[in-house]
């Protein structure tokens, strides 16, 4: 990019800016009904945002409640009040249920008390009936007014001045159970805690043989439920949206005995609390216990988890959605004009979107709805493409046919891992395995990469064989960087022996390096001319084709958690700033997202190049932060991003620059972010990636039948990858184009467009780019690609 276009750039930023200015304009933002991780990550986005375009922000404290009782519990907030608050649960204004804002009288008062601090844009964080609650008084808002100046409390001046109320909404509510948005705040860490809880009992049932009955979250809605038992493996789940058939006490305890059969240790049932049969009559966690003690005389226990899933620490996904969620709430009060309906600020694919209010809590309703008449094939399809597919995904992993019943493809398919081990690799293994083996095929998997591959260490795999693979980290078929330019030849001769049709490869950079080698060499060797896919697998989240690739999440957390001890840690000693090296090659997506969502000072990276006055500007910056009431920093370097600015070399100048204000320390984080158990999210998405890969294979195949066809054309090599909101299968040699080999990065990278967030929440200036103004998109909208719901 030149400097001219550079500062043409730049010039149209500001342009932008000026006219996003909250001079003059006062916003109150409050969290309402049940409470829920990342709530607070969304109250410090909205307080810094507000303050940086110019606003007053107020808090109001304990949701409506506050509103309507007023006096000390609306106050006006500064950018320290919400500093340090980013890795705590639950929410700092506090949260209550309101019966007074439900009568008119109660929102009269609440009028009042807004309008003697000039609040006209009001931000909520709520579930949906909080939303609902917004919207009553948005359009109540000219009457009330009118009303209190007939009784005297406000000025007829008052009444003209704010004329109308604007409201913005965001979804705050462990259960995923708001249509319109892929994910709402906090369903990612209450998946954390399920699966903390899982990965635990899972350990202590194999040691006695025991069966767990785990009852989940989720009056209404089996989000949690359904999620957790995919991301676990779980042998048998109930959901409100989609109860047994009738006799299902008889298939369960089939299902139960049979994986006993095979060999299996455990079992796993999950419930969501409000779990109905086909009668809509409740089926709980105790009755499912009677059954199998009576039915089958195993050991049995319940747990119900209860509250623990909406306590503790935010995830890295819930921080960076809540900040990401609270900037474009502002930005779109901003926006609004009295005409604006009241909208929410939502998540599709990885796009923030606005959506009308109403319709999205019509749509939550209408699944209700469709619960109580027992439409239940219309309960999935409302709850939205996400839910269907996670349902239909969970069905095909946890229950397999008998092989009489299978129609066999004739085909042989294999699976293998490249590169470097990321967590959730293995989930994507076995997701791979059980849905080849249900579409017919035999499937064969390739141990230690191409290296292996070449060596002929290639066995055939079945459906138990990966059993209880999906909370395992690493890579249990064993992964090499090794490319296999060298080996061609041997690797032709493995596929001719073992007869393989088409190929899985699971990895990152080098396997999509892999990918191009063996594409080039398919005119030489004819083995080679067979389908072949790869699902993106690295935590340095690089690979072309693809805005996410399986590990890079749990890597996220690994980063985030460590950040916040460290930060703890620098509470204490005070005047403190940690210089902390995260890994990613050149790709700065770990040291940006983690920056983000450990709430760091500064992120440098290879993506966007600086220089010494650059540090010395964060020097700077830091040596102002230090006179405030928060006196630590934190500032994360990816371990590329400058061939001269290393680490210690930033830690010396910072050092030395500080004297006397700040001491200095430095950290590498190093492998630690490519161990540990895969996350929910890693788990989830390496399941569903894996899947949608084998029904492209199987496909492939199914059209080359009889045919004895070769795949020679681009597109039957393919990188699988989630693009915006779509899932995507690219040909490999298209993708060329989009990649710089030299620095092993995608040339466009989407994360860099929340940069500027990053340092805005952070008290720089900087230029954001925000969604075109006032534009809503509807819920019904639903295009013919592939979602990319996860």
């Amino acid at each position: 990019m030149d400097d001219d276009d550079v500062s043409a750039r730049k010039g149209s930023f500001r342009k932008f800016l000026e006219h996003l200015s909250g001079a003059g304009k006062a916003i109150g933002v409050l969290t309402s009904g049940g409470d829920a991780q990342g709530m607070n990550a969304a109250v410090r986005a909205v307080v810094r945002m507000g303050i940086y375009v110019g606003a007053k922000v107020y808090f109001i404290y304990e949701g409506y409640q506050g509103m309507v009782d007023g006096g000390s519990n609306i106050v006006e907030a500064n950018w320290e009040s919400v500093s340090s608050i980013l890795q705590v649960g639950g929410t700092i204004i506090g949260s209550a249920r309101c019966k007074a804002f439900r009568t008119r009288e109660g929102r009269l008062k609440a009028a009042g008390n807004l309008v003697q601090r000039g609040i006209t844009n009001l931000c909520v964080i709520g579930g949906d009936g909080s939303l609902t609650g917004a919207n009553i008084f948005r359009k109540e808002w000219s009457g009330l007014l009118k009303e209190l100046a007939e009784n005297g409390d406000i000025d007829r001046e008052e009444v003209q001045k704010h004329a109308y109320l604007n409201v913005v909404g965001m979804v705050g509510s462990i259960d995923n159970d708001f249509c319109g948005t892929d994910m709402t705040i906090g369903t990612d860490s209450a998946l954390h805690r399920i699966i903390e809880v899982v990965d635990a009992i899972m350990t202590t049932a194999q040691s006695h043989q025991r069966t767990f009955v785990l009852e989940v979250m989720g009056r209404h809605c089996g989000y949690l439920a359904l999620v957790s038992a995919l991301a676990c493996g779980a042998d048998w789940v109930f959901l409100p949206e989609s109860p047994p058939e009738e006799g299902w006490q008889e298939n369960m305890c089939i299902k139960l005995s049979e994986n006993r059969a095979r060999k299996k240790r455990l079992n796993i049932i999950i419930v969501a609390e409000g779990a109905i049969d086909t009668q809509n009559k409740p089926i709980t966690s105790e009755q499912i216990k009677e059954l199998v003690v009576t039915q089958l005389g195993y050991d049995t226990r319940v747990t119900i988890l209860g509250h623990v899933q909406r306590g503790g620490t935010p995830s890295a996904f819930d921080r960076i959605l809540a900040s990401r969620m609270g900037v474009e709430a502002v930005v779109a009060l901003l926006q609004a004009t009295p005409e604006t309906p009241a909208c929410v600020v939502s998540l599709s694919g990885n796009q923030a979107v606005r959506l009308p209010l109403l319709e999205c809590v019509q749509m939550t309703q209408d699944v209700q709805k469709a619960m109580d008449e027992r439409r239940f094939k219309d309960a999935v399809r409302l709850r939205g493409r996400s839910f269907e597919s996670n349902l239909n995904t969970y069905k095909r992993l946890a229950i397999k046919m008998p092989d009489d019943q299978i129609p066999k493809s004739n085909c042989n398919v294999a699976v293998i891992n490249v590169g470097a081990p990321a967590a959730g690799m293995n989930a994507a293994v076995r997701s791979a395995v059980r849905v080849g083996i249900s579409e017919g095929h035999k499937m064969f998997a390739i141990y230690d990469g191409f290296e292996g591959f070449a060596k002929g260490q290639i066995k055939e795999i079945g459906w138990a064989d990966v059993g209880g693979w999906t909370g395992q980290g690493g890579s249990i078929l064993g992964t090499k960087r090794t490319l296999p330019g060298k080996s061609l030849e041997a690797i032709a001769e493995q596929m001719r022996t073992h007869s393989i049709n088409a190929l899985l490869i699971i990895g990152g950079f080098e396997a999509y390096l892999g990918l191009l080698e063996l594409s080039a060499a398919r005119e030489k060797f004819e083995e080679l001319c067979v389908p072949m896919v790869m699902v993106p697998a690295t935590v340095s989240n690089n690979v072309p084709g693809s805005d996410f690739s399986i590990g890079a999440d749990t890597a996220l957390n690994t980063i985030t958690d460590t950040c916040d001890r460290i930060k703890q840690s620098a509470s204490g000693t005070k005047r403190r700033v940690f210089i902390i090296e995260t890994m990613g090659g050149y790709c700065g997506y770990l040291a940006n997202m983690g920056a983000l969502a450990a709430g760091a000072d500064a992120a440098y990276i290879f993506e966007e190049p600086f220089d010494i006055r650059d540090l010395q500007a964060n020097v700077e910056h830091l040596t102002e932060k230090m006179k405030t009431t928060i006196q630590r920093g934190l500032v994360l370097r990816n371990e590329s991003c400058s061939e001269h600015y290393t680490t210690d070399f930033i830690y010396h100048l910072y050092s030395e620059e500080g004297k006397g204000v700040f001491d200095c320390r430095k950290n590498v984080l190093g492998h630690m972010q490519q161990g540990g158990a895969p996350s929910p999210f890693d788990r989830n998405f390496g399941t569903k990636i894996s899947a949608r890969a084998m029904q492209w294979l199987s496909t492939k195949l199914k059209e080359a039948q009889g045919k004895g066809k070769r795949f020679v054309t681009d597109d039957s090599i393919c990188v699988l990858g989630i693009s915006k909101r779509n899932l995507l299968f690219q040909p490999v040699a298209q993708l060329k184009k989009e990649t710089d080999f030299e620095h092993r990065i995608p040339k466009e990278q989407w994360w860099l467009k929340l940069r500027p967030l990053m340092k805005i929440l952070a008290k720089y200036k900087a230029s954001y780019e925000v969604s075109d103004p006032g534009q809503l998109e509807h819920v019904h909208h639903r295009g013919h690609e592939e979602p990319a719901a996860i």
